[in-house]
């Protein structure tokens, strides 16, 4: 697999590539959008790695350019744990996922395999029952009515689906959430986000049946 890492803080690279390279991914950087665009044009890469700020350009300049020049390639972005504007732009051009600074080794590790995995599988939409994840698009609707989430809201079912068929732990939802709201994810502060979840993707969200809960363990979404 061959990553393209578009980042110009030094340290940060140097970091990445060892890390990337450890799990045998073969990584390009750049720091410019101009230098990123013209590597998508003249090589093909598994999975870029985007930072919104650059050292010339941004990152949502070179998402757009993406999405022409490599439509199948998934984009995760890299972005500030309280810029939450940036989080959802990024979604709305297609990007597939992101995670906010500073961020875990396990935890990129993770959203990296889970977006090659998307694309590896072909699957264009994530569905359960009436309710459908474009994770390209970042678009999600329910019986063909866009909704719109916040992008912790997002996250959350991006996970949920991703894993449809798996029960979930809280602890596995609260290291999935950690990167996306900046912070530690309390058991109080879980319940409310599955709580405002619901209240947007069930027909009844005092009776779930997209998200259920497995008690004593966590959530689950069935097959």
């Amino acid at each position: 697999m061959k990553l393209l890492l578009v980042e110009d803080d030094g340290l940060l690279v140097g970091a990445l590539r060892d890390l990337l390279e450890s799990e045998g991914y073969a990584t390009r950087n750049v720091s410019r959008q101009d230098e990123a665009l013209a590597l998508l044009e003249s090589e093909r890469f598994d999975l870029m790695l985007l930072d919104v700020s650059l050292a010339q350009g941004n990152g949502f300049a070179v998402c757009q350019g993406a999405r022409t020049l490599a439509p199948d390639m998934p984009v995760i972005f890299l972005t500030a744990s309280d810029d939450e504007f940036s989080t959802v732009a990024g979604l709305d051009l297609g990007a597939a996922d992101y995670i906010a600074k500073p961020f875990r080794a396990r935890e990129l590790l993770s959203r990296i395999r889970a977006a090659l995995r998307t694309r590896a599988s072909g699957v264009q939409e994530l569905v359960a029952g009436n309710l459908s994840l474009n994770p390209s698009s970042g678009q999600v609707r329910k019986a063909g009515r866009e909704l719109y989430l916040s992008a912790l809201e997002y996250r959350l079912l991006l996970f949920l689906l991703q894993n449809k068929g798996r029960i979930i732990t809280r602890d596995q939802l609260g290291d999935a959430l950690w990167e996306a709201a900046g912070e530690y994810v309390s058991d109080n502060a879980l319940n409310v986000y599955i709580r405002r979840l619901r209240e947007k993707i069930e027909d009844d969200p005092a009776n779930p049946v997209i998200v259920t809960t497995v008690r004593g363990v966590g959530y689950k979404v069935a097959e």
